[in-house]
């Protein structure tokens, strides 16, 4: 069983951007034995889903807001990027209901007053 401590480090190296070498270098640097963090790793990579690196290009500006916004929804800018990325993707996934053709020529030539009054 590897070392909880290396576990959450490594997890937490990896939320914040972290790739798997330049995590593992520094622990081989600092004294750990490499079955240690081999061991460490193979336990995040079990519990960790695979993810695709996209990189986005974004103005400082939007930058703030989604920085604001993932304080308010208490995460970090990657996660919250991520959240909306994926909410998009499920919102994509819902049916649309197009009115029938029907349902548009009787809303068209109907005596009913639609809007304000």
């Amino acid at each position: 069983m590897a070392d909880q401590r290396l576990v959450n480090f490594i997890k937490e190296a990896r939320k914040k951007g972290y790739e798997d070498w330049q995590i593992r270098e520094p622990l081989l640097k600092k004294g750990w034995p490499e079955q240690e963090v081999d061991k460490a790793f193979a336990i995040v990579h079990q519990s960790m889903k695979p993810k695709t690196k996209i990189c986005v290009y974004l103005d400082n500006e939007i930058i703030k807001l989604l920085e604001k916004r993932a304080k308010r929804n208490i995460l970090t800018l990657p996660d919250q990027i991520e959240d909306i990325l994926r909410r998009s993707c499920l919102g994509m996934k819902k049916p649309q209901v197009k009115e029938k053709i029907d349902d548009a020529l009787v809303s068209l030539f109907s005596r009913r007053k639609y809007g304000k009054k």
